[in-house]
């Protein structure tokens, strides 16, 4: 009886939410003026929710939120009455992005006294904003004369309207789309935007103004279980789409793809995003609506977050959340995308990383984002394809229009719009010497990493996916430095069998050929999660239960892994190191379980590899103070650089604020990696170092002058590299760096700056 009762309250719930959207929708589709509609609107809403007034105001230009219709307050106050955001209580949901109900409205701190409304007799008020992209466009205000305390499916109820009529808001009928979307719109005059160098380069090209949002025709579902069918298929063919996408040969040029797939993770990481959706439609919008109303909500809650390693999720969830809408409206691309001139500059607020791979990257000159930071995914993405991007320009969309002629200078953060004579020329002889740049590059691809003085450098490279492989021979790289394992894993919808496992490395050592690769086992857990595995969310996911934590605690997933590997090396060399190895404890933990599979796989009469090789990833700080014991177990060590440095400064490299605050080439960490080096050396261990410290020439100019020989970088960054190993001497670099171990300055990149410049060293 009780389940019965319940699954009756929940039908008569949802059914009052559906009929006002029902009747909401009627008058959606009359054919009088908008603002006849949305008098009608604000009757409908009052009459349904018991209200005395309903009112609902219009962002306009400037920040202001304007009084379009109401029901209760004195007629003469609509197009009169005007407050700015964040002032009065209407000001302070808009501001908030966030619903307010208040039982005495009159007595909150926010209350702004309008004596041409005639409100001064109402009491109890909600208001709940209306959302489009994430952005405030107006807010829906219900006003009642006694202490009222609204419920929560009232305000549910609300949101679903407004989410409704935002389309009558955004259909250019009350205000014009110039208006809500580029309220500050630029005069066609040169114009220079400044920003933040997210990935280094020059382009110039037409400007493509990139716009996430599809238009929504069906916002009210008649069918919830047939919506919520819809939204099932939707979401498996995105998968598959996604799938299909990232294997696809035309990212060959790319380079490291590693956080591409982190796309896959949010969906597991927000574990609520999917019944959220389905919640929405069951109060009566079509699927593709609920996915817009979800993100809307998400977008604008997470916007107040000050964490900025969450507040950067949001634009991979808005790219999942395009997507889904794309696969449940049949609508592949957008004709931003599918129209793109032969050189295009992308403008947009924000996007995710599998977003920008949508583009055809043989057209695309540059990015331009109104946010976004040096660690966010579509970053990190356009790094690894040599895309220059600029982030954090403020009002880029509102001051560049589609056709306008850009040029992004990613290195000084300037973004030229509308360029004149003189940018124009500036521009040509900047390519003119990237060209010159590039093609010394390409003149080092069949020589040796090998210094002036004779000393050969082992130059590898890092990969995470198949269509990395090609790198190798692209870039003429010595090997592979880091294979990321984690990442095959992330780009399926389930946990793969030790035969998948074992078919893909097989063929990844034979591509690799007689090339070393180096395989590291899972790195999941913290802030990697699998969609198919739940996890529970972490304060800090960097510090937390990844890597060989995971592995540990969950030892049959290693052995598989292990028992992979070992098979797919069979009559080969097998190189695997173990990450986030904190004590040698863990190592010996991690190589006894290899060590059982080795014997697992000998007593089958299994073929085993010919050699095995095992090294460790040196990237938590304590690591250090065991090293004889380490060395004595190991066959090499590679210095995980990217983390170690975040946990040597106790230093979040996913926070801006902090992203210059300590500089790699500080003695502290220069001292720190000559101590490792000089151990490893003494013990005749080989030691190399991956991550991004080694891919910039000036930091691995140092790495080399410390006693590095073995360095793993991005494949874009080979050539450059490259050329700084030629153009080096290695011994009087060694003894001008002697001096700088010791000196208590933040950093010493400008001492080696000058010393690259006085011997001619190509940095």
């Amino acid at each position: 009886m009780a389940s019965n009762r319940t699954a009756r309250d929940r039908g008569q719930s949802q059914a009052a939410p559906r009929r006002l959207l029902a009747r909401v929708r009627d008058v959606m589709a009359e054919s009088g003026a908008a603002e006849e509609r949305l008098d009608h609107i604000t009757e409908i809403i009052a009459a349904d929710m018991v209200a005395e007034v309903c009112s609902v105001y219009v962002r306009r230009a400037g920040d202001v939120l304007e009084l379009f219709a109401t029901r209760g307050l004195k007629p003469s106050a609509v197009h009169n009455t005007r407050l700015n955001v964040g002032e009065g209580i209407v000001g302070d949901v808009a501001a908030k992005a966030r619903p307010l109900a208040l039982a005495d409205a009159q007595a909150h701190p926010n209350f702004a006294y309008r004596p041409e409304t005639g409100e001064e007799i109402y009491h109890s008020m909600v208001g709940v904003p209306v959302l489009r992209g994430g952005r405030v466009i107006g807010v829906i205000a219900v006003q009642n004369r006694t202490q009222r305390h609204y419920s929560d499916e009232e305000i549910e109820t609300l949101q679903t309207v407004a989410m409704v009529l935002a389309e009558l808001i955004a259909g250019g009928e009350l205000i014009s789309r110039d208006e809500l979307m580029h309220p500050d719109s630029a005069e066609a005059k040169p114009v220079r935007l400044e920003g933040l160098r997210l990935n280094a380069g020059l382009g110039m090209g037409t400007a493509v103004l990139h716009q996430s949002d599809h238009h929504i025709e069906q916002l009210v579902g008649e069918d919830a279980e047939a919506e919520r069918l819809r939204l099932a298929e939707a979401f498996s063919d995105m998968h598959g789409a996604l799938d299909d996408m990232l294997g696809d040969g035309d990212m060959v040029e790319g380079g490291e793809h590693r956080d591409v797939l982190e796309a896959y993770r949010l969906i597991a990481e927000d574990a609520g995003w999917l019944r959220r959706i389905e919640e929405a439609i069951d109060t009566g919008l079509s699927a593709e609506a609920a996915v817009q109303k979800v993100q809307n909500d998400i977008r604008a809650r997470m916007g107040q977050i000050p964490d900025p390693y969450l507040r950067e999720r949001i634009h991979d969830l808005d790219d999942l959340a395009h997507r889904l809408t794309a696969h449940l409206l049949g609508v592949n691309g957008d004709a931003a995308e599918s129209d793109m001139p032969p050189d295009a500059i992308v403008v947009a607020r924000s996007m995710g990383p599998a977003q920008l791979l949508d583009f055809d990257r043989t057209r695309l000159r540059g990015l331009v984002l109104e946010e976004g930071s040096p660690t966010s995914h579509v970053a990190i993405m356009a790094r690894a394809l040599g895309i220059p991007v600029i982030g954090r320009v403020r009002n880029a969309l509102a001051e560049i229009d589609n056709g306008d002629t850009v040029i992004v200078e990613a290195d000084q953060g300037h973004v030229l719009v509308r360029p004149g004579v003189d940018a124009l020329s500036a521009f040509s002889e900047g390519m003119r010497a990237l060209e010159v740049q590039r093609a010394k590059y390409a003149e080092l691809h069949g020589l040796p990493a090998q210094t002036l003085d004779g000393e050969t450098i082992d130059l590898r490279i890092n990969a995470g996916l198949m269509i990395d492989l090609a790198n190798l021979e692209a870039t003429g790289a010595d090997g592979i430095g880091l294979f990321r394992t984690e990442i095959p894993f992330m780009v399926r919808t389930r946990f793969p069998r030790v035969d998948e496992q074992t078919e893909l490395y097989g063929q990844v050592l034979d591509e690799a050929g007689d090339r070393p690769v180096v395989f590291r086992t899972l790195d999941i857990g913290g802030d990697k999660i699998l969609p198919y595995w739940e996890n529970a969310a972490e304060d800090n996911p960097a510090m937390g239960w990844r890597a060989i934590r995971m592995s540990l605690d969950r030892p049959a997933l290693l052995r598989q892994q292990l028992r992979a590997l070992i098979r797919a090396a069979a009559g080969r060399t097998l190189r695997v190191m173990f990450p986030m190895i904190a004590e040698v404890a863990e190592f010996d933990a991690a190589r006894a379980l290899l060590d059982k599979e080795l014997a697992r796989e000998k007593a089958r009469g299994a073929p085993l590899p010919d050699d095995i090789h095992v090294g460790v990833m040196l990237e938590v700080p304590s690591l250090a103070f065991q090293m004889p014991a380490l060395l004595e177990r190991i066959d090499f060590l590679s210095v995980g650089s990217n983390d170690l440095v975040q946990f040597l400064f106790a230093s979040d490299r996913g926070n801006p604020r902090l992203a210059d605050r300590y500089d790699p080439l500080s003695p502290i960490l220069l001292k720190y990696l000559k101590g490792i080096v000089d151990q490893c050396r003494d013990a005749d261990i080989p030691v190399g170092l991956c991550g991004e410290m080694a891919g910039h020439p000036i930091d691995a100019m140092a790495l080399l002058g410390l006693g590095f020989r073995r360095i793993s970088v991005a494949p874009a960054t080979v050539g450059p590299v490259k050329a700084m190993i030629r153009g080096l001497s290695l011994e009087p670099l060694v003894q001008f760096m002697e001096p700088l171990y010791d000196l208590p300055d933040h950093s010493v990149r400008e001492r080696l700056r000058t010393y690259a410049a006085d011997h001619g060293i190509p940095i």
